[in-house]
């Protein structure tokens, strides 16, 4: 990604050939032209903005460019989304958001206010993705299943560990753990 941003004087070194993000991995440009089809289908798509995290692939950066919709990092993952809904009138905006279903779903919840029941999770895996026709024209966020798998590791368990070995602590995790570990979190 940073390669294609740069000039030809410019130069991007990357130490480990194999460098890799697991998270990148899990949205493939064809499933998620497939899933983009899904939307159609469904009547949908013209409601939908993409918004894809930076973990994610140059193909999926271009396919949300040409699906008019933008890339965020988790700092500036709340303005994307209010950016994104203003894109279409109000009340019919919907995000589809990848490739982290966590980060997409805790900045719509509690930064946002958007409920729980207006997110979904679209399975690549499955049919449709799992989801019906009815479930896609109500959602506000269509949230791929994919996420960090460190940040998956980490769990509501973990924090109630941390604060009975020190009770005066604060918690601080990244939005891309699941939404019952942010919950359970200080910040």
């Amino acid at each position: 990604s940073a390669d294609i941003l740069t000039g030809d004087h410019q130069q991007v070194v990357l130490p480990d050939l194999a460098a890799g993000c697991s998270m990148a991995d899990m949205a493939a440009i064809s499933q998620v032209e497939d899933a983009w089809d899904d939307l159609v289908d469904a009547d949908v798509a013209d409601d939908v903005v993409p918004v894809s995290y930076m973990n994610s692939t140059a193909a999926i950066k271009a396919f949300t460019g040409r699906h008019g919709g933008t890339i965020c990092t988790s700092s500036n993952a709340r303005t994307a989304l209010e950016w994104a809904f203003a894109q279409r009138p109000q009340g019919r905006g919907k995000v589809l958001f990848m490739p982290d279903q966590h980060l997409g779903r805790n900045t719509a919840v509690l930064q946002l206010g958007l409920d729980l029941d207006a997110c979904v999770v679209f399975n690549p895996h499955k049919p449709g993705g799992g989801l019906t026709t009815q479930q896609l024209r109500d959602a506000r966020m269509i949230l791929w299943r994919g996420h960090c798998s460190v940040h998956g590791r980490f769990t509501a368990e973990n924090v109630a560990a941390a604060r009975a070995r020190m009770p005066d602590v604060s918690v601080l995790v990244h939005p891309e753990c699941r939404h019952e570990v942010v919950l359970a979190a200080d910040l």
